[in-house]
């Protein structure tokens, strides 16, 4: 179905990127189909402005959330997970999860699916946004959270059926760990193989990118055999792997130019990128902890509509808006785009094309400091032009050249 001559290839742990990729892209529910054209079409113009005719993107779609479901009668075909295994490299909106019920969330089971292990949060200022903070500006940061694991890995059962009963029971028999008689329970898995590999690509991002300080976030002061045991082997592995390049917090020894390692309880580290977010440069963080962080972390530099994310495997990868589908605003041409765009700016870092995510970076800088905006930025900044999502995009577009 599709030429191998324009496949994202993975050999010897390198990506392999034509000069016409096919990428995938996943519209999504709600809001996602207005955020995905106005997205488009700054990516196209970006490429275009980097490398006229050089280099396209060949976008190929593929069906999840509503419109699968409405097309093919299940939210997550198979042949989507087999087109993005076959393809590598994928972009999407946000997609519909229901609360207490239903369907589990498609984002995990597309990360569980594809061993996306790392999700990948930047979050940084820009300048003119509306922010809590009085110096938002020192913001600027990146979470590693991992991706598979934690209550995420959905080893749960629901209260009063057998199941639940079941492990009920053997907690008590087994370990005489009493359970009230009206309980869900879940299991929290958290590994030395999976915290290592995190681990892994934490740090070698902090070496490739001078981050001068990486934090490890967990909650292992209470859960210490889950949470403190992600945080000691962590600390091993940046010992044994990394240790030219390290420097503990509570070593006696000049630092150098050497990756400050400290570790942060979790409650705590929500003051802390308060208070003191310049002091953190790349953070770790087991699976609950990340997705609480990640979005407080969104909250200071203008909210989720302003926070890219990724999720990455060895060879694979899938971009994504960290927002939710918002459906009472689907079809209005009304949202802040933003986050896909900023997370195809991850994207194009990812393939290699540079050139594309600065175009795209200066671009978003040039139209907020102009006070062009969308509504949710425009309502809280005095003398701003609000914009339709599409305008936005397309404003974004002229402050390229």
């Amino acid at each position: 179905m599709f030429e191998e001559k324009g496949k994202v290839k993975f050999e010897n742990n390198k990506l392999i990127v034509p000069e016409n990729p096919y990428i995938v892209f996943i519209e999504g529910d709600g809001t996602g189909p207005d955020i995905w054209r106005a997205s488009k079409y700054v990516f196209d113009a970006a490429v275009k402005k980097a490398y006229d005719d050089k280099r396209k993107i060949q976008w190929v779609e593929a069906l999840a959330g509503e419109k699968a479901y409405n097309e093919k009668g299940v939210w997550l075909p198979q042949e989507t997970l087999d087109m993005i295994k076959d393809l590598r490299v994928g972009i999407k909106g946000p997609l519909t999860t229901p609360v207490g019920k239903g369907i589990r969330s498609i984002n995990v089971t597309l990360r569980q699916e594809l061993d996306l292990y790392a999700c990948i949060r930047p979050v940084r200022y820009f300048e003119g946004v509306p922010s809590p903070l009085k110096n938002p500006e020192k913001v600027d940061f990146v979470i590693f959270r991992e991706n598979t694991e934690d209550l995420y890995a959905g080893i749960e059962w629901q209260a009063e059926t057998p199941e639940a009963k079941k492990v009920s029971d053997f907690l008590f028999k087994e370990f005489g760990r009493k359970l009230p008689d009206v309980v869900g329970i879940g299991i929290k898995p958290i590994s030395k193989f999976a915290t290592e590999r995190l681990t892994r690509m934490a740090i070698n991002y902090a070496i490739k990118n001078r981050k001068e300080v990486v934090t490890f976030v967990h909650k292992g002061n209470i859960m210490k055999y889950t949470e403190g045991a992600f945080k000691n082997w962590g600390f091993e592995c940046v010992k044994n792997e990394f240790r030219d390049y390290i420097v503990f917090e509570d070593e006696n020894m000049p630092k150098d130019d050497k990756i400050l390692v400290n570790d942060r309880i979790a409650d705590a580290m929500f003051q802390q990128i308060i208070l003191r977010p310049e002091e953190y440069k790349v953070i770790i963080t087991p699976n609950l902890n990340g997705d609480y962080i990640s979005d407080a972390a969104a909250a200071l530099v203008g909210g989720l509509g302003m926070a890219p994310g990724a999720n990455i495997g060895d060879g694979y990868a899938i971009f994504e808006a960290t927002h939710g589908t918002a459906p009472k605003y689907a079809n209005l041409d009304k949202v802040n785009p933003s986050s896909v765009i900023l997370s195809g700016a991850m994207m194009f870092e990812y393939l290699g094309w540079h050139e594309v995510s600065s175009i795209i970076i200066r671009a978003i800088e040039k139209t907020i400091k102009n006070k062009t905006v969308t509504y949710d930025l425009a309502r809280q900044m005095e003398g701003a032009k609000e914009l339709k999502c599409s305008e936005f995009g397309m404003a974004i577009v002229d402050n390229m050249g």
